[in-house]
């Protein structure tokens, strides 16, 4: 693919650089051909010109899509290079948190400076059975591919940890061993796993310590391979060690340590075994206070001696030696501080009495003074004498020293053997795995000989993997049948060869050790000589002559020849060998006891394994100077031999290689340094391999998953039925260089970059679509805003225009109104200059008219005086007229104002009424008004009076004023009498004037006494409204106060409510944690158990010849019937004092006192429950009456009601059943008795209708039962009535009658309109509520109907069977009715706990009821049958006799017709009577052969449980405590053996459960105690136990059902776990919404569904087979439930734990798919009506992670909204799923490590559990409620299939 096409503009790309050495940049662009610059933009916001380099024209590397980046397998990425591997690996390691990373076949492992919690035992059983490819990297994944190949192709597996020091490789071999110890265990008892782990201990502390770089860095290389068996069971191991770091002992660099074990012996010098050894404070020691550093920070010394101890005891080291080891190491410490003075320059002493030394002497046993003599001086020995030479004090320093190292090497040599031994097993070893721990490349600023070894050993190592990464890519082209062509790659031969070949460097070591006089000097000079200028990978530095340089595979190594002669010697002095060998203490000589033999690779090692050379015997005979001389070997030579040795077994196993990176230098926690990290995968060999794949075709695609992918890129007419064929189809369109992609069998090959490309072709092909429904989208939002804005415009211009218009109309209006006023200004101006005009004109006529006046004016003033008098007399009539008009209107106000006060005197009266209670509280205000009240009504008599003395006043006048009017006619007529009468005028108007001021003084006084009315009527009002007021107050403080009272009545019900949930939670929480407590228990004492039971099988096994006197106890005796029944068989042996036991029975006693033991506990534990269920029923019996206290009187009458209904129709069908058979009784006497014999005087007729009368008394009984039950019926219906409210009409006519006047009867009646509205719509609400509850009745009515119509039909068929069937027949039924309507109801009432609780009440009194009317009519029914079985036998016996006297010929003349005899039964006790010879019979029977699929669907439930407690009840009927005991045991014992030998068959585990469960129940209800008596019959009562208390075997029973529960879990769990995470995780349940990523070498499990892969369906299929089964085993309901809750708890945490491991599975499509599953198991349980059994909150934790998975994550209320959403998911959880979130497309955004620290800010308060998965072993305390069986014993039929012929029904 031409380069133009990928680096185009925005194309992002890698450029070197000296600080992070690659950076991120972008195209800004495009690239053409020919370029010599790149136009750059840096992330950092800079644009950058990049020149190409003018020879190569290399451009830069191209960057991977951000969809691969974090990827769990670099060579998934599409561009295979250096900056990408970095990249992701850093991304990994800093914003996810994850430190492994696959790389093909290797694992990189970034050491991250603090403990991670992902190494528990959760983890380990994660990862046992997984693909490696399926889970997250993890170094357990490796150890289980390890595990599994050995397993599967029978090849011994090597696993490599290589790394620098520090960088975490004996971390990762511990965990890796740690995993194969858990996973396989031990094939014995010795616990060889245990002393596996243990040997670590023990090696870092005699093998470990701390350097610069590390604080616990091995200083040793080891090889361990652990052992298996044919069952890949550990059995043993072995360790090699190479190349221990003896320098260590006597020099420590600054800042480093010597070897733990020395300051794990001062820090513990004071305890009083450690006195001896006279040890104080680190930095007393010469050996162990140069570094500097005595202490590690976080490390314990103390402690972890005591760990060094313990596991020095597990793994065989006795006290005695351990003690001798601390000797031999603190006189190590000791000898360190032996100080030398020199007397000359030659010669040196020790002081005298030095304590150091006498002090180390002490220790070794060795003599003082020959010690001292040999530590100045040496032997030298030629050919012909031998003689002492004096040493001088460097050299004596030195000798010291090298003793030191020397007794250091011996003694880890002895340890190592000695934990090989105690590792070691006699079984033979079938396969092994070896761990390799061994040292990284290392360059230092001087290297020396350890450095050169260890750089030697990881060219050999680099070598082996180049070959072994080589070799799988060879194989699979191979198997994809694709052309292989040769890959180059780096072969590291040439170095290998000029270290290890003939005149190598260690060559030339060697030959110059031998030399006498050689040197490092000389060495060097030979060096030079022989490879300077003829080997390209040696140099010679140029500022020196004792120093060489080697180019290795990893970089340029320079060394320091200083050193090397004398290390590769390895020399001590033989006379003080000689001494130590001769010392006192015994365990010294012990170490040098094979300085003959070359065991060790090294002279400082020993491999407990395979010496390499041996020494022939012979020599040891002659010159033993030259022998050990010609034995020598070199340290060099001999480290290659142990490295040769180690390449061979490695290459005879399949190698799993981990490189352990060591992230910065300074141990901070997750801080990665680009510099250091590129050297260490360039030195471990993860780029070559990066290079080797990438040379090829690196990116591999199933066909399937090319097209799942792809599917984007193809059209319609593109998809074929062949996926192979279609896949060749669309890349020949899509990629034109055929070079480029190979074709395999199942894969797609892809050289590096094509992935890249295509998934651009994708993600253009997406864009595409995106942007298309984005212009689709945004167009349709563009053109509904354009609508919306030109509907505002026109909008606003419509009001602007109606602004406008109105404006202008206003103009106008205002122009008129000028113009209007100009006129009327103009009108005025003009019509005052005529009113000017007009005045003057007037004023000339009034002159002139004046004149005429005055004339005039005479002649009218007589004519005027004349008016006036009329004036005054026709006022004085108007006068009159106004008073009289004046009176009748204020009588008029009157009236109506008296109508109204008496209105509203009603009114307040009614309310006086309604607040009659406060009254008593205002005594003195009512009395007040009443006051009030008096005052006015004599003022209205006042007032009254008053008016009546004015119309009498008025009357006169009025009358007098019409005789002055008559008067006044009569002179009128005559004026001349007027005249005359003159004088008679004068007294008439004098009179007028009294009269007149007489008018005036009333009308004063009227005007006075309205005032006073109306000031009166004031005051009256305003105390009306006080008193309104004042009751307004009252009616407020009284609705205040009941609010404030139902408020506070509220708070305290639910404060105690609240109280009591809390109290009960707390309990029911103590109470199941102290069960789960005690069926752990349970659960280790049956494992003890089963293991007892297999070693007395093993002993039973490997005696051949059993002991004189011996005697075998039965088979299905075994340990159980002893623990078991301990109790028994103390007072048993009084009885049988002879009894002899088997020999293995002797440790019987151990067993009895821990059962014992236990027993007490379980007592304890039992009483402990008791009181808690005790209380805890308390608090619900307290809830019950207040619950229903609360409870409506409708809901009981109908339950009531309902239960009378049945009862009725019970009696009435019980009836009609006895008439029915009378009836035929009638018929067949009428028909079949001869006439003499049914004569009325005969005496069977008499005895036959003796017995019909008392049946038809019987009869009469139960029809009067029936009409009272009727009577009672209709009476409750009539008082269920609803009754109308009771109103106050008769209160309502004593008041209307009491209304005399129409005011008050108005009032009345607007008060009734009001009363009357409110009586309506208080009515019509009744009446909604009664019209509901008639549809409810109507509804019930119409259920009963039908359920009397399927009682009916279902009676007509139980008639039709026989009389055994048709018992368990309609108890059948009985059980399926109850339990659906219990259904029923619990779906009814879910919403609404309260009403189902009444429910639940009312449904327990009923049965009560139901259950005493049962017994009833039991006692009638055998006193009928009683009676029916004499008629039959009278009937039998008359026929017998009519049949003796008739002749054969008429017997054959007269028709037989056929009569229904009635069965003649025997009335059985419910009991089944064996012998006791016949036990092992039943039991074999019932138990032991016994096919449950057969009894469980042919047979009723829990068959063999009844057959055995009837057999019990028999035994118990006998008084037989030996046939009760003995039953009982062999029960139990069969029971177990059963399920030993089929317990992972599910049902036989649910059968036996069942069983159990019922025996358990049986033994329970039976029992004679009085609270499981309570549901039982009165014939069930009789049939209770007289004789035992069998209340122990109730709790082996009960323990019993509790392993079988657990048992149960296991198998289902078993069933279960393969299908559960294929498909709840990887199958696609919604076709299309996962998208498939490129994957590496680790190919993960397909998510797409093949033909052997489980789905959804598969489990729910399972989930339908368990329940069916369940079901079919007649198990408990609530028992089911448990075991329901239990199955979803396994699936939810066996998902959520695989979906915390795996990355490629936390993405937001398969939350959707998760959200989905999770959907279907609800429905499930929906369908099956199990929502109340608690199974769904057990997926809680999954549904909160699929919700985390796709919520929107950015934002502060994003964070807020997760915490708060995830309240089931701990905080690791909840950041681990974070930390894992993958966009399967591009389109999605990755979490930021930023808003990953607010998510831990938030939960950094909340209190929940560090471990990170659930723990999917947990199983939940299991209970057994009591559940009586309504089953009558009497009735149980045996069936001849289970042969059980040889026991008899009693």
């Amino acid at each position: 693919m031409a380069a133009s096409e990928l680096y185009t503009k925005f194309a992002r790309v890698w450029i070197p650089d000296p600080e992070e050495v690659w950076k991120s940049a972008e195209l800004l662009k495009d690239y053409k051909p020919g370029d010599k610059v790149l136009l750059l933009h840096l992330e950092e916001g800079k644009d950058l010109e990049y020149r190409l380099d003018p020879k190569t024209k290399e451009l830069p590397h191209l960057r991977n899509p951000d969809i691969l980046v974090g990827e769990n397998d670099l060579t998934a990425l599409s561009y295979l290079h250096e900056p990408a591997v970095l990249h992701n690996l850093r991304v990994r390691f800093i914003d996810s948190k994850l430190i492994y990373t696959y790389c093909g076949i290797v694992l990189v492992a970034i050491n991250p400076y603090e403990q991670l919690p992902i190494y528990g035992e959760d983890i380990i059983n994660a990862y046992s059975g997984q693909n490696m490819g399926d889970m997250d990297p993890h170094i357990f994944a490796v150890a289980e591919e390890a595990y599994k190949q050995m397993a599967r192709d029978e090849r011994n597996q090597s696993i490599i940890v290589s790394g620098e020091s520090g960088a975490g490789k004996t971390v990762s071999a511990k965990y890796a061993m740690r995993y194969f110890a858990t996973v396989s265990g031990s094939a014995s008892e010795a616990n060889v796993e245990e002393k596996v782990l243990a040997s670590n201990p023990i090696m870092e502390s005699i093998g470990n310590a701390k350097t610069t770089r590390n604080d616990n860095s091995s200083r040793f290389g080891k090889y361990i391979e652990i052992g298996f068996d044919k069952r890949y069971r550990i059995i043993g191991a072995n360790m090699r060690t190479y190349l221990l770091e003896k320098s260590r002992v006597v020099f420590q660099a600054e800042e480093e340590r010597n070897y733990h074990i020395f300051y794990q012996l001062c820090a513990s010098a004071n305890l009083p075994e450690f006195k001896m050894l006279r040890l104080g404070n680190a930095n007393n020691f010469h050996y162990t206070k140069q570094g500097g550093s005595p202490v590690i920070e976080g490390v314990d010394d103390t402690k972890e001696m005591a760990h060094t101890r313990q596991a020095c005891t597990l793994l065989g080291i006795s006290e005695s030696y351990q003690m001798g080891i601390f000797r031999i190491l603190a006189g190590i410490l000791h000898l360190g501080n032996v100080a030398f003075t020199s007397r000359d320059s030659d010669s040196c002493t020790i002081p005298p009495k030095h304590e150091p030394l006498s002090i180390f002497c002490d220790l070794m046993g060795v003599d003082y003074e020959e010690m001292c003599h040999w530590l100045c001086h040496r032997k030298l020995a030629t050919t012909t004498e031998t003689y002492i030479k004096p040493i001088s004090k460097l050299q004596a320093t030195n000798a010291r020293d090298a003793l030191a190292k020397h007794i250091y090497a011996k003694l880890f040599n002895w340890i190592v053997d000695h934990v090989n031994q105690a590792l070691h097993s006699a079984v033979k070893q079938h396969s092994f795995i070896g761990v390799l721990d061994i040292y990284g490349f290392e360059t230092f600023e001087i290297n020396s000989f350890e450095q050169f070894c260890i750089n030697y050993a990881n060219e050999k190592l680099q070598q082996q993997f180049n070959m072994h990464v080589f070799k799988l890519e060879q194989e699979e082209y191979m198997k994809e049948q694709i052309p292989w062509t040769l890959i180059d790659f780096y072969d590291n031969q040439p170095c290998i060869n000029l270290i290890e070949s003939k005149l190598g460097i260690l060559d030339l070591l060697d030959e110059e050790c031998k030399m006498p006089k050689g040197t490092d000097d000389t060495w060097a000079q030979k060096l030079y000589n022989t490879h300077l200028n003829k080997c390209a990978l040696f140099e010679k530095p140029r500022l020196s002559n004792k120093a060489f340089i080697i180019q290795h595979f990893a970089d340029k190594v320079e060394y320091q020849c200083e050193g090397f002669l004398e290390k590769n010697k390895d020399t001590v002095f033989e006379e003080q060998i000689k001494v130590l060998k001769s010392s006192k203490f015994k365990m010294l000589p012990e170490l040098f006891q094979d300085d003959e033999k070359a065991i060790s690779p090294t002279s400082a090692t020993s491999s407990g394994r395979t010496p390499l050379t041996r020494t022939p015997a012979k020599l040891t005979k002659g010159r033993p100077g030259q022998t050990a001389k010609e034995h020598k070997k070199t340290v060099g030579h001999q480290f290659r031999n142990s490295l040769h040795l180690l390449m061979e077994t490695l290459n005879a196993t399949t190698p799993h290689y981990v490189r352990c990176i060591k992230p910065n230098d300074f141990k901070f926690p997750f801080t990665f340094d680009e510099k250091r990290a590129v050297q260490q995968l360039r030195a471990c060999g993860v780029l070559e391999t990066i290079r080797i794949s990438a040379a090829g075709f690196p990116s591999r695609w199933t066909y399937q998953e090319f097209f799942s992918r792809y599917r984007v890129l193809m059209k319609q007419k593109d998809v074929l039925s062949d996926r192979k064929q279609t896949c060749k189809n669309v890349l020949e369109k899509l990629i034109a260089d055929k070079d480029k992609y190979q074709f395999g069998k199942t894969k797609i090959f892809f050289r590096a970059g094509q992935v890249a490309y295509l998934e651009k072709l994708r993600a253009d092909k997406l864009r595409a679509a995106c942007i298309r429904i984005q212009k689709t989208i945004r167009g349709w939002l563009l053109r509904k805003k354009y609508l919306r804005m030109r509907k505002a415009a026109i909008i606003v211009q419509r009001y602007v225009r109606g602004y406008q218009a109105r404006c202008y109309a206003k103009f106008l209006r205002r122009t008129k109104a000028a113009t209007i006023i100009q006129k009327y200004w103009r009108m005025y101006i003009v019509h005052r200059r005529y009113k000017i005009k007009r005045m003057a004109t007037i004023v000339l006529q009034s002159y002139l008219r004046g004149y005429l006046a005055r004339n005039r004016y005479r002649k009218m003033l007589r004519e005027h005086k004349a008016v006036i008098i009329q004036k005054w007399v026709r006022g004085w009539l108007a006068r009159i007229y106004y008073r009289r008009s004046m009176h009748a209107i204020i009588y008029l106000q009157c009236c109506f104002r008296r109508m109204m006060a008496k209105r509203e005197l009603k009114k307040l009266k009614i309310e006086a009424r309604s607040v009659e209670r406060y009254k008593k509280l205002h005594i003195g205000m009512e009395n007040k008004i009443m006051q009030l009240q008096r005052k006015v009504d004599e003022q209205n008599k006042d007032y009254k009076c008053l008016m009546e003395k004015l119309t009498n006043l008025e009357g006169i006048y009025t009358s007098e004023t019409e005789k002055l009017r008559s008067d006044l006619e009569r002179l009128q007529l005559s004026e001349e009498e007027a005249k005359i009468a003159t004088g008679r005028v004068l007294s008439l108007q004098e009179e007028i004037a009294k009269l007149r001021k007489d008018l005036e003084q009333t009308q004063s006084e009227k005007k006075s006494i309205e005032e006073r009315a109306d000031r009166y009527k004031q005051e009256t009002e305003q105390l009306v409204s006080n008193l309104k007021e004042e009751n307004t107050l009252l009616k407020q403080e009284k609705e205040a106060l009941n609010h404030l009272i139902v408020e506070q009545a509220k708070e305290m019900t639910e404060t105690m409510e609240k109280k009591l949930v809390e109290e009960t939670k707390q309990l029911e929480l103590d109470l199941n944690d102290e069960r789960l407590r005690y069926q752990n228990l349970l659960n280790e004492f049956s494992r003890l158990e089963e293991r007892y039971d297999d070693l007395k099988e093993e002993m039973t096994l490997m005696v051949n010849v059993p002991k004189p006197g011996h005697k075998r106890t039965d088979s299905t005796h075994s340990s159980n019937e002893s623990e078991y029944t301990f109790s028994s068989e103390i007072a048993e042996t009084e009885d049988m004092p002879l009894r002899t036991e088997e020999p293995s029975e002797k440790k019987v006693p151990l067993d009895m006192s821990l059962f014992l033991k236990l027993q007490k506990r379980v007592t304890e534990l039992e009483q402990e429950k008791q009181v808690m269920q005790d209380e805890l029923d308390r608090k619900e019996e307290q809830v019950l009456r207040s619950k229903a206290k609360e409870e409506e009187r409708p809901q009981i009458r109908g339950a009531e009601l309902e239960y009378e209904s049945l009862k009725r129709q019970e009696l009435e069908s019980e009836n009609k059943k006895l008439k029915n058979e009378l009836n035929e009784l009638r018929k067949a006497l009428s028909e079949k008795s001869a006439p003499e014999v049914t004569a009325p005087g005969a005496p069977a007729y008499r005895v036959l209708m003796e017995q019909l009368t008392s049946v038809s008394e019987e009869l009469d009984v139960r029809k009067e039962e029936v009409l009272i039950l009727r009577s009672q019926l209709v009476s409750q219906k009539e008082a269920i009535q609803p009754k109308n409210t009771m109103t106050d009409s008769t209160i309502l006519l004593e008041d209307v009658q009491k209304m005399k006047d129409k005011g008050e009867i108005a009032q009345a009646y607007i008060g009734l309109k009001e009363t009357n509205r409110l009586l309506e719509s208080q009515l019509q609400s009744q009446k909604r509520s009664h019209e509901n509850e008639a549809e409810a009745l109507r509804g019930e009515i119409q259920s009963l109907k039908e359920e009397n119509n399927r009682q009916q039909q279902l009676l007509a068929q139980n008639l039709q069977l026989p009389p055994e069937a048709r018992i368990e027949a309609s108890l059948q039924h009985e059980i399926t009715r109850l339990t659906n309507e219990n259904l029923y109801f619990e779906e009814l009432y879910a919403d609404d706990p309260k009403k189902y609780q009444s429910y639940r009440i009312s449904l327990y009194k009923r049965m009560i009821d139901l259950m005493e009317q049962l017994e009833k009519q039991d006692k009638t029914v055998r006193k009928l049958k009683k009676q029916l079985k004499v008629f039959a036998k009278k009937i039998g016996e008359l026929e017998v006799g009519q049949m003796e006297n008739i002749s054969p010929g008429q017997i054959i003349d007269e028709p037989i017709r056929p009569v229904n005899i009635p069965r003649k039964e025997k009335d059985f006790q419910g009991m089944l009577e064996y012998k006791k010879e016949d036990e092992q019979k039943l039991v074999k029977n019932l138990i032991l052969e016994l096919k449950p699929r057969g009894v469980a669907v042919n047979l009723i439930p829990g068959l063999p449980a009844y057959i055995l407690f009837m057999c019990v009840r028999h035994a118990d009927y006998l008084n037989d405590d030996q046939k009760v005991r003995s039953l009982l045991t062999s029960t139990i014992n069969s029971i177990k053996k059963v399920l030993k030998k089929r317990g992972d068959d599910f049902e036989t585990v649910s059968f036996w459960l069942s069983n159990t469960c019922r025996f358990l129940h049986c033994l329970k209800q039976y029992s004679g105690e009085e609270g499981f008596m309570k549901h039982n019959t009165s014939r069930q009562n009789e049939h209770c136990l007289t004789n035992f208390d069998l209340a122990e075997y109730r709790q082996v029973l009960s323990d019993l059902a509790i392993q079988i529960y657990q048992q149960l879990v296991r198998v289902l769990e078993n069933i279960l776990q393969p299908m559960i995470v294929s498909g709840m995780l990887e199958h696609e349940t919604i076709q299309g919404v996962s998208g498939v990523k490129p994957t590496g070498l680790r190919k993960r499990t397909s998510s797409i569904a093949d033909e052997g892969t489980y789905t959804l369906d598969s489990i729910l299929r399972q989930l339908n087979s368990f329940h069916s089964v369940m079901c079919q085993h007649g198990m408990d309901p609530e028992l089911i439930k448990q075991v329901v809750k239990q199955m979803f708890y396994i699936v939810g945490a066996i998902t959520l734990n695989n979906l915390l491991l795996r990355k490629d599975m936390c993405s937001w499509s398969k939350g959707m798919q998760i959200r989905y599953n999770v959907s279907q198991l609800e429905e499930w349980l929906r369908d099956k009506n199990l929502m109340n059994s608690g199974a769904k909150e057990t997926l809680e934790p999954l549904i909160q992670a699929a919700q985390l998975l796709q919520v929107k994550k950015k934002t502060d209320d994003d964070a807020e909204a997760i915490c708060s959403m995830c309240s089931a998911l701990t905080t690791a959880q909840i950041v681990k799923v974070l930390n894992l979130y993958t966009p399967v497309n591009e389109f999605e955004e990755r979490v930021s490590v930023s808003f990953i620290r607010t998510i831990q800010m938030r939960l950094r308060d909340r209190k929940d559990s560090p471990q990170l998965l659930m723990d999917a072993k947990h199983i939940f305390p299991v209970t057994f409620p009591f559940n009586p069986s309504s089953l009558a014993l009497e009735t149980i039929q045996i069936p001849a299939s289970l042969g059980l012929g040889f026991i008899s029904r009693v």
